[in-house]
């Protein structure tokens, strides 16, 4: 499917330089910015090869989603990261740069770092939001030079984490508000700006923006791409 996603950076700078100062181009990460498995399932096998978490948290993990209902979502899990209780977080935050600089940096999408650069050159302000703790996402945004982000902010108590996600979670109609009250403190036109996701949980922000990208749809995303006439493209 062609549209506007196939503009040239050039092109995309015509369209909007009269008002490129108040627009946006938001991206979501998981399978979108970094194709594939989520970055969270990724860093946890990290902690597990380096002794910080094991079958205990694995099985405090799965009895906390049985808890919650008969449903087989495993949204439950994004809104309690019960494999973090207790950690000391310096502990957890240094596995995590040391994660993405050894693992992550070299998955971000080469047609992802693309278009990041060409929004940039084109004025866009950037914005990086994902439902992954803020501590993954943080090192992704000073790679990519990207100044906003939201992520999951991690409650603390005593010095450790307690699995508790300060609300509300950038997931769903999270993002919406999150995305919503930062335009509305910036001054910027969503109707006129960008957002790029895989998921039915990005389809929050993708009807903000007046130019969404379905990138690596999964979920019946491409179903929902095709009924609403969003185009598709695929990120490696």
């Amino acid at each position: 499917m062609h549209g506007y996603h196939d503009l040239h950076p050039s092109l995309i700078r015509a369209a909007t330089a009269a008002s490129a100062g108040s627009l946006a181009a938001l991206f979501d990460v998981d399978n979108t910015l970094i194709p594939g498995e989520a970055c969270e399932v990724r860093f946890f096998r990290y902690l597990w090869r380096r002794g910080l978490v094991g079958w205990r948290e694995l099985q405090r993990s799965l009895f906390w989603l049985i808890r919650q209902g008969p449903s087989v979502s495993i949204h439950p899990l994004r809104e309690r990261k019960v494999y973090l209780e207790e950690k000391d977080p310096s502990l957890i935050e240094a596995c995590a740069r040391e994660f993405f600089h050894d693992e992550m940096l070299r998955a971000v999408s080469r047609q992802g770092r693309e278009r990041i650069e060409a929004h940039r050159q084109s004025g866009h302000q950037l914005i990086l939001i994902s439902g992954a703790p803020d501590f993954l996402i943080t090192p992704l945004a000073a790679a990519l030079n990207v100044p906003t982000l939201f992520a999951a902010r991690l409650e603390r108590l005593g010095g450790r984490y307690t699995g508790a996600v300060v609300p509300p979670l950038p997931y769903g109609a999270g993002k919406r508000q999150l995305i919503v009250s930062h335009a509305q403190e910036r001054g910027l036109e969503l109707a006129s700006s960008f957002a790029y996701g895989d998921s039915p949980g990005d389809t929050e922000i993708l009807t903000l923006v007046g130019y969404p990208v379905v990138v690596n749809p999964i979920r019946g995303m491409r179903s929902i791409a095709r009924s609403r006439g969003w185009p598709v493209v695929d990120w490696t």
